[in-house]
């Protein structure tokens, strides 16, 4: 049982596909006149190594959360592309509460987290509602809703709420004690934590719940679900509404976290959203398998910087290798009959 395990993990499209950009990947390096086992190891080391531990936690804590917004409505065929949007409401959301909040410091910070989630769920619920009221594809609802919810975060940023005297878009720090607890002198804190928990609340409710079977069932085929009374305008408010909580809960992480304030752009500029869709992509939106392909693409974004101050390689080959993993994963899904697989197969069935 465990070797059949262990050769289905071998064969599965997304080992696969690490494997053929990890190699290809190679010969990229190996053209450009670089060491492919030195960039590699640097990749690692820099990622993974005492030094570099602490910047990838936090930067899996963003990518897993996004990654996780981005997987549930994806698990039921729905693609949420507003994640930038419900991400930086939440980080402007949680900003505000935690300046004018007349709580103390740990209520503020509560109270600022569920802002955050409740803005970014109120969002998405919008985009959904276009969906089923309107017409519009969620796709493309929630994709141009996105940049309005920007532009007005990156309004208030600069104006309103504006440090004084600060040259720098982003607004006045939050008051002392508004922050999230962090791990000892790291910058990892307690949103990683919070995230983690996500990740197994939704991996329970995708293998233990009736609503995780429907779920599953709608991203397999949406007609058979409709026919066994599965109500999809229905599901999709309530996965958006997810999707989005989560989201804002992302952006309200950021905010409550190092430098403790809103700046305009921090949210978007790492591209959080898209590493996110495309590790949930990776891992077919499957729990366990979105948590790793998070971690993953954790390992690259800060390996990749790491690998250009020791071996001159360029970070961009970080991303070259995220891309090279996505076309294969999706040629060997599209392709499941090709000939390769056919006489792999065959192959097996001879041993």
């Amino acid at each position: 049982m465990r070797l059949d395990r262990i050769s289905g993990a071998l064969r599965s499209p997304i080992t696969f596909s690490v494997l053929a950009g990890v190699v290809i990947g190679a010969l990229f390096l190996v053209g450009t006149g670089a060491d492919p086992i030195a960039a590699y190891e640097a990749v690692l080391t820099g990622a993974l190594g005492a030094d570099g531990i602490g910047s990838t936690l936090t930067t899996a804590t963003s990518v897993l959360g996004m990654a996780l917004a981005l997987a549930i409505p994806l698990r039921a065929g729905l693609i949420n592309l507003g994640g930038d949007g419900q991400l930086v409401l939440g980080g402007i959301t949680a900003a505000v509460t935690g300046l004018y909040s007349p709580l103390p410091a740990p209520l503020t910070v509560v109270l600022a987290l569920l802002a955050g989630m409740a803005a970014g769920a109120a969002y998405a619920v919008l985009a959904a509602l276009c969906e089923n009221h309107l017409g519009v594809p969620l796709l493309v609802s929630s994709l141009l809703l996105s940049y309005p919810a920007v532009s007005l975060a990156s309004y208030l940023a600069r104006y309103p709420l504006k440090e004084p005297g600060s040259s720098l878009p982003q607004t006045r720090a939050l008051p002392d004690g508004v922050a999230l607890p962090a791990f000892g002198e790291s910058t990892v804190t307690v949103g990683l934590v919070l995230v983690v928990l996500a990740a197994a609340a939704y991996w329970f409710t995708d293998r233990r719940t009736a609503i995780g079977y429907e779920i599953r069932m709608t991203g397999l085929n949406a007609r058979f679900s409709a026919y066994a009374g599965v109500e999809r305008r229905t599901l999709t408010l309530k996965l958006m509404s997810v999707s989005g909580a989560l989201a804002g809960l992302v952006g309200a992480i950021g905010v409550l976290s190092f430098p403790y304030r809103f700046v305009d752009g921090s949210l978007t500029a790492p591209g959080y959203t898209w590493t996110g869709l495309t590790a949930a992509l990776l891992a077919a939106a499957a729990p366990l398998g979105t948590l790793i392909a998070s971690f993953f693409f954790a390992v690259l974004q800060v390996g990749g910087l790491a690998m250009e101050r020791t071996t001159e390689v360029p970070r961009e080959l970080t991303q070259v290798l995220q891309a090279i993993v996505i076309v294969f994963l999706a040629a060997r899904l599209r392709f499941p009959g090709s000939w390769f697989t056919r006489r792999f197969n065959r192959h097996e069935e001879a041993v």
